[in-house]
């Protein structure tokens, strides 16, 4: 199943689920008991804002061999953690604004997973029980920063460097997925989530082993090689195959 966070007009936002180019609308809790209302509205009729509101965005560094190299940098020998604060999140179609303080931002297409449930020391045999779903993310980085500051938050922590979206399926299989990355429709990344160096279930156990993961956290995976510099007009797309395509401007400050 496909959920959705959107508003219509002026109304306040909800959450829905999709049903081929139908939304519908959901009562409860997502992250509980939740009754589905039919779908009925078009999904050109509403505007789709970022799936849910984090209280912490975990990212994995380096999780991809291949982007490790490009970098000059070894491969972690456990999962290399860095935040992103819930500030930095953007709807798909919003802006990626340039910060003046960096002359080099990237684009970092990834998978992300959504938690639905909370949990604190989870095993990676229980992790499935812990997610709501997946979506598509761009770990949008300030390059120059995050080798001048060698500490990652300035570089990762823009408003605006945490686009995710468009929806979070519930249904989709992690294990050989193809993420490419596209600026003005010229290929960037390719690459299959196969590729990963800790999948899934490891990072759920690892970082669960750190602090307690609550419903609605995002666990940005890594990204693969590729990642290049982001413009003043450009339109940068992450898409992920069975699971969705993010798309977003780019614009100075």
């Amino acid at each position: 199943m496909r959920f959705v966070r959107y508003q219509i007009e002026d109304d306040a936002p909800r959450f829905g689920w999709l049903l081929e180019d139908k939304v519908g609308g959901i009562e409860g809790d997502l992250f509980g008991e939740f009754r589905r209302l039919e779908a009925e509205t078009p999904l050109a009729d509403v505007r789709l804002l970022a799936p849910v509101r984090p209280s912490k965005i975990i990212c994995v560094g380096r999780n991809y061999v291949a982007h490790a190299k490009e970098h000059n940098a070894e491969v972690p020998k456990v999962p290399l953690l860095f935040f992103k604060p819930p500030s930095a999140v953007i709807a798909p179609g919003d802006a990626i604004v340039l910060p003046p303080q960096s002359q080099q931002v990237e684009h970092e297409a990834e998978l992300v997973i959504v938690i639905g449930k909370r949990g604190r020391n989870v095993t990676a045999e229980a992790a499935r029980e812990h997610i709501l779903g997946y979506t598509v993310g761009n770990d949008v980085t300030a390059r120059d920063l995050q080798r001048a500051d060698r500490l990652w938050t300035r570089a990762k922590g823009f408003d605006t460097f945490a686009p995710f979206g468009p929806w979070i399926d519930s249904d989709f299989n992690p294990s050989d997925a193809v993420i490419t990355c596209r600026v003005n429709g010229q290929m960037r990344q390719m690459a299959s989530t196969r590729d990963m160096v800790f999948g899934v279930s490891t990072l759920i156990a690892f970082i669960s082993s750190v602090m307690t993961l609550e419903p609605g956290d995002l666990i940005f995976t890594g990204t693969p090689a590729g990642v290049g510099a982001l413009a003043d007009g450009d339109v940068v797309e992450v898409e992920i195959e069975g699971l969705g395509k993010l798309s977003n401007p780019v614009r100075a400050e």
